[in-house]
């Protein structure tokens, strides 16, 4: 790889933990910059321009989006072993994308619920509780609310399903292989198991609590620690990979050039401002400038956001 990789994080974010997982399935090497957990993310903006969820993975002046993104970038920097095997791809994706979003919210406010509340966060005193708690509401703006007993239903139900899913002997859900699919469930479970008050329903599945640490046990690869400041002082000292001659992909009637926002369709619907540089099937992205990171490209996936032209 002629770029290290960056990863923008911390330590208790359920999607990190999905990327960092990935990082050590494919043995690879990362420098590891802890964000903050709530607003204000000064370089986190800075990099992305107003997109504010976690992780990022910067290579260079590149800002990758979303652990979908993520995951493909990682698969086509270093494709052994591959995240995505012949005889499960199709299906991989798909449970992985069920994984991130209908299993993903149904943890949280599962793990949310007064008895959870307190284990998710330690011994962080109540105002940092507090404005966590107040910086997501804001996060999630509008976006559909699901209650708690709903949430404990449904997650009794999807545990019984994956358990069943594993019951045959295999070791990775869709069989002898691992996927994409492990590590998109994996770090919804991971969740669950660290509100230890609450983690009690993960009992009655011995064949999961099996495979948890099967994927456990793939570590994280290895790390070093970096500094926000300087990972937004790299991304100034470097030039965006070139996407010239690559083929263009147009849904929106734009061309390529044109100033455009991308932000996502659910929560977190901060837009991001730029000139529209990539669209490809799966990706499409925005190359900007910032006073103190100056020229990046901030990449995103095609499914769950939304282009729409700067008028």
């Amino acid at each position: 790889m002629s770029h290290q990789l960056i990863l923008h994080h911390y330590p208790r974010s359920p999607f990190s933990e999905k990327v960092r997982a990935i990082l050590g399935f494919k043995g690879l090497h990362w420098n590891s910059v802890i964000i903050p957990t709530v607003m204000p993310k000064p370089d986190v903006i800075s990099l992305t321009g107003g997109y504010r969820r976690t992780p990022l993975l910067q290579i260079g002046a590149d800002i990758y989006c979303d652990t979908a993104l993520i995951a493909d970038v990682l698969e086509r920097l270093a494709p052994t072993p591959t995240l995505y095997p012949a005889e499960s791809a199709g299906v991989a994706r798909i449970q992985a994308q069920w994984a991130d979003f209908t299993l993903f919210w149904t943890v949280i406010t599962y793990c949310f619920q007064p008895a959870g509340v307190q284990s998710v966060f330690g011994n962080q005193p109540p105002e940092q509780i507090k404005a966590f708690i107040a910086d997501r509401a804001a996060f999630r703006g509008n976006a559909p609310r699901m209650h708690v007993p709903e949430a404990v239903g449904a997650l009794r139900l999807y545990l019984q399903q994956l358990e069943a899913q594993l019951a045959d002997g295999r070791p990775w859900l869709l069989g002898r292989s691992t996927s994409i699919a492990d590590f998109s469930v994996y770090h919804g479970i991971w969740f669950v198991q660290g509100a230890t008050a609450v983690a009690g329903i993960l009992e009655a599945h011995p064949h999961l609590v099996a495979w948890m640490e099967r994927v456990r046990a793939l570590g994280h690869g290895t790390s070093e620690t970096m500094e926000s400041g300087a990972a937004v002082a790299l991304a100034a000292a470097s030039t965006p990979a070139s996407t010239e001659g690559e083929d263009f992909l147009d849904l929106h009637g734009l061309a390529r050039g044109e100033r455009v926002t991308v932000a996502p369709t659910d929560y977190g619907i901060d837009p991001v401002e730029g000139e529209l540089v990539l669209s490809r099937p799966n990706e499409v992205a925005v190359r900007r400038v910032d006073a103190r990171a100056g020229e990046v490209v901030v990449h995103f996936p095609r499914l769950g956001f939304q282009v729409r032209k700067v008028e």
